[in-house]
């Protein structure tokens, strides 16, 4: 066993405070070359500095940090995904603990609901906003019309907006007038435009799904904490680093 001279805590204490597994399990997957700290194969013995160090388990990030928080929150409409708003109107930030402070993943407009995370993790919400990683995201949308086979083809198949064609989404129709539509691109209004462009202007849309995390279950304006389960699979699905977008988005 490997104790180096490292100030901080056991590498293996740190993986089980977290939720990795117990000190055992910790110790097998360092000794099995599985953790990385900031790109080096850990031994065991290694410490860690929680407030600096990049650890990894299998090429994914594993937030050490004390202090980290994630809320997952139903945002109902009207509310805007700031931290503050100049015109007074409620803001997703104040629908969570005032502290820690957190900020938005990514945003939702002020008229569409749904599932947003919010977090002090900077690290982990880069990596999911990052065009690369290509965190797909799942809406409901009510809309005007009834759409034909050939509007939603238009939508799997990519769809001509003003700044360039769309990625092939994921399109089925759940009733006559309610679509739903999953895309891992993060451009403004998306899915609304996509829905103008095929005629089929959006009555309401709801996010229903981020990545692997969803919850029917959450009211609007609610929110809960991830559970562990939930935040590693977030964690494995944005492991890769992440390159340049070649669209320049």
């Amino acid at each position: 066993m490997v104790d180096d001279q490292h100030t901080g805590e056991r590498l293996q204490k740190v993986l089980a405070r977290v939720g990795i597994g117990s000190r055992r399990v910790c110790e097998d997957l360092i000794e099995d070359g599985r953790v990385t700290v900031n790109g080096e194969i850990a031994e065991l013995g290694r410490r860690v500095e929680a407030e600096t160090d990049l650890v990894e388990v299998d090429g994914a990030p594993i937030g050490v940090r004390p202090g980290l928080i994630y809320y997952l929150l139903n945002k109902p409409a009207g509310v805007v995904t700031t931290a503050s708003d100049p015109q007074g109107r409620p803001t997703v930030v104040g629908l969570v603990p005032a502290e820690p402070r957190v900020f938005p993943v990514g945003r939702l407009d002020l008229d569409t609901e749904g599932l947003l995370l919010l977090t002090n993790d900077g690290e982990l919400a880069n990596r999911i906003t990052h065009p690369s990683h290509g965190v797909e995201k799942e809406y409901l949308a009510e809309v005007k019309g009834e759409p034909s086979r050939a509007a939603l083809r238009r939508l799997r198949e990519g769809v001509e907006l003003e700044d360039g064609l769309t990625a092939p989404a994921q399109a089925s129709l759940v009733a006559p007038t309610l679509v739903r539509l999953t895309i891992h691109e993060g451009r403004n209004r998306q899915v609304r435009r996509m829905l103008d462009a095929v005629g089929h202007p959006v009555q309401r849309l709801i996010r229903t799904k981020i990545g692997p995390i969803t919850d029917r279950r959450l009211a609007p304006g609610a929110w809960r904490e991830l559970d562990l389960d939930e935040l590693r699979a977030l964690e494995r699905l944005v492991a890769t680093v992440a390159k340049p977008d070649p669209t320049g988005r």
